[in-house]
């Protein structure tokens, strides 16, 4: 089995300006994920994709490949994240020149991942003979209990009908949270769907302080707290 992983990041964010290239625990956000990849020995390549020059360098110095720059229709806050992780398993086909069977893609902005999520995710996906495996967390809110939406009337309802009536958020259907760490797809699987989930998708379950995907200000505070080792006297009520 021959397995691609694939790091893509973008030089623009609206959320936070340049949030890749910020400085978190020592080091650029994009740095974490790319070392804790090119660590992972299970991996036959670790290939970076983006449009940003800066952000391609600081890859390489990381020890990613770096052999293609993303093309433009690629890198706008429109284009989306399979288009643009096809194309990048089509690129190292190529350059490598071999057929990898299995793609992971790890997102820069949730670097809290360690290698025993690597490790249990894909086990989790050979064990099920997923197509595809994602991560998540358990949802602090529930569509079944807590959540809400506003109809076409103006009305707030709640966002799932549950079947039954739920009187506590604790007996309502398991939710989770993609926390957007990583994602394990069969080659045939990636390449014929542009759709995330797919038919025989599974969930590895992380825990939430692993989970913290970086959109603001106070997400990051947050992740470099945990990453410079702040947390670890709380931690064990959270696992």
């Amino acid at each position: 089995m021959k397995i691609l992983c694939t790091i893509c990041a973008r030089g623009g964010s609206k959320g936070i300006h340049k949030k890749n290239l910020r400085t978190i625990a020592g080091k650029p956000l994009l740095a974490h994920t790319i070392e804790l990849a090119v660590r992972f020995k299970l991996f036959d390549a670790v290939v970076f994709s983006s449009d940003c020059p800066e952000l391609m360098k600081l890859a390489i110095d990381y020890g990613a490949s770096v052999f293609f720059r993303r093309d433009h229709d690629l890198s706008s806050d429109r284009a989306g994240k399979i288009a643009v992780i096809q194309d990048a398993h089509r690129r190292s086909c190529e350059y490598f020149k071999t057929s990898f069977d299995v793609h992971f893609d790890l997102d820069c902005t949730s670097p809290l991942r360690n290698e025993s999520d690597l490790t249990n995710a894909y086990k989790l996906f050979k064990d099920t003979d997923s197509d595809l495996t994602v991560t998540g967390s358990q949802s602090r809110k529930s569509p079944y209990f807590n959540m809400v939406e506003i109809n076409d009337d103006g009305w707030a309802t709640l966002s799932k009908e549950p079947q039954h009536e739920v009187v506590a958020r604790q007996k309502s259907p398991r939710c989770f949270d993609l926390n957007a760490s990583i994602y394990i797809w069969k080659r045939k699987a990636l390449l014929e769907s542009n759709q995330l989930f797919l038919p025989k998708t599974t969930l590895y379950e992380m825990p939430a302080y692993r989970s913290i995907d970086i959109d603001e200000e106070l997400d990051m505070f947050i992740v470099e707290q945990i990453l410079e080792g702040k947390w670890e006297n709380w931690k064990s009520g959270f696992d």
